[in-house]
């Protein structure tokens, strides 16, 4: 839509949606607006986030500015991300509200200042087909029915009927959208992308980044509130080194891709990543913060840098500008669709540990969720050795 409609224009709209969403959740009555206000604020960002990226892209040349742009972008972003775990941690103690109140002078701030700075850019004519509504629902039915027969698996069985049902209308709801895609005007995702190798190995990367740091903070967050009684503004402060560590570091990051390409930054971030989570295996019931916690949080703190603004570069450096929104879409599904995935196998592999549902997981069960994470950090290693020993770009 950012690419038909405008980049500027789409990334107001989202800001817009995601200041009416937080500012309804804070003031909820009850759980089920809360529900429907994430909603509206995951709609505003659906929207925002890939038109942000294409907004950079198409405003920074090619080369050592766009890369140092991404740098800059991508930090932000991922400090945002991480620093979010210690301000959620402190505004919960005083009250769970201030976590949706918090940010809407921050997001009424950002609609005002797009609307000032942003520049204006040609919308594209969309044609007579209108928009894809049917690529949209079929794709997200898909992917919400996969996740759901995966999260589901451990409770009910792998061989369940309710189980072997979801998983097969999530995949016919994806060969109904690859259908869909090919014969209507202006489909969500134009299956000739799906050729630009960049493109699908970066998204593939951000799966994988945002997957497994998901994971790892999921299980991270219940080894250190539940099984080692640690309160909010403690876990939060825990957690503090990780978004220092990309603050400081994110901002160099375009130097570095200018200088060593793409794929060499994202080897060795996924060596830390692996390190980082085969270190915290060691957990048990008295492990010291100091030596086992905090090194994998450093790990992860270096590792964001090198692999959250090479994949944004990666992303689009071989999409036409035209399609420059259409690709940091497709990279924004990488990182949330790989979170929603790798996390329902994780939680999966944890849940196998115990039976019943409301049990708590043991520390068996945190390490049967740290294998997933780190198998799959170390296929994303490898698969980025290759063209990191090759070529630079």
């Amino acid at each position: 839509m950012s690419d038909l409609l405008g980049r500027r224009r789409v990334f107001l709209v989202g800001a817009a949606l995601f200041a009416v969403g937080t500012f309804a959740g804070g003031i909820a009555p009850d759980g089920l607006i809360v529900i429907a206000a994430r909603f509206v604020m995951g709609v505003g960002a659906a929207f925002s986030a890939p038109a942000a990226l294409a907004i950079i892209v198409s405003n920074f040349p090619d080369g050592p500015h766009r890369n140092r742009a991404l740098g800059i972008y991508t930090g932000l972003g991922a400090t945002g991300y991480s620093m979010g775990v210690i301000l959620g941690g402190l505004l919960t103690q005083i009250g769970w509200r201030w976590t949706f109140l918090a940010p809407v002078p921050l997001a009424l701030t950002i609609l005002i200042g797009g609307l000032l700075v942003v520049p204006r850019d040609r919308t594209r004519d969309r044609g007579e087909g209108g928009y894809d509504f049917g690529g949209a629902i079929t794709i997200t039915a898909g992917m919400l029915l996969i996740v759901y027969s995966i999260v589901q698996a451990p409770e009910t069985g792998p061989t369940a009927p309710t189980t072997i049902g979801a998983f097969g209308l999530g995949v016919l709801s994806l060969a109904l959208f690859a259908v869909i895609e090919k014969r209507v005007a202006n489909p969500i995702l134009p299956l000739h992308v799906l050729k630009v190798r960049s493109l699908v190995g970066a998204s593939l990367v951000a799966a994988a980044i945002l997957g497994t740091y998901m994971s790892f903070q999921f299980i991270g967050g219940l080894y250190l509130q539940s099984y080692r009684g640690w309160d909010p503004i403690a876990m939060a402060f825990g957690f503090l080194p990780i978004g220092l560590l990309i603050a400081a570091l994110a901002p160099q990051m375009g130097k570095i891709i200018t200088r060593f390409g793409v794929y060499r930054p994202m080897f060795v971030g996924f060596v830390a990543y692996t390190a980082s989570y085969v270190l915290f295996l060691g957990i048990g019931d008295d492990t010291s913060y100091l030596w086992t916690v905090l090194p994998s949080l450093l790990l992860i703190g270096i590792a964001f840098p090198f692999t959250f603004p090479a994949a944004n570069v990666l992303a689009t450096s071989e999409v036409d500008e035209s399609e420059h929104g259409l690709a940091a879409g497709i990279l924004q599904t990488g990182y949330q669709v790989g979170a929603a995935l790798v996390l329902a196998l994780t939680t999966a592999a944890m849940a196998a540990d115990h039976v019943g549902g409301d049990a708590p997981p043991t520390l068996d069960g945190y390490r049967q969720g740290l294998y997933v994470v780190i198998a799959i950090s170390v296929v994303t290693a490898v698969a980025t050795l290759g063209p990191a020993m090759r070529k630079r770009t």
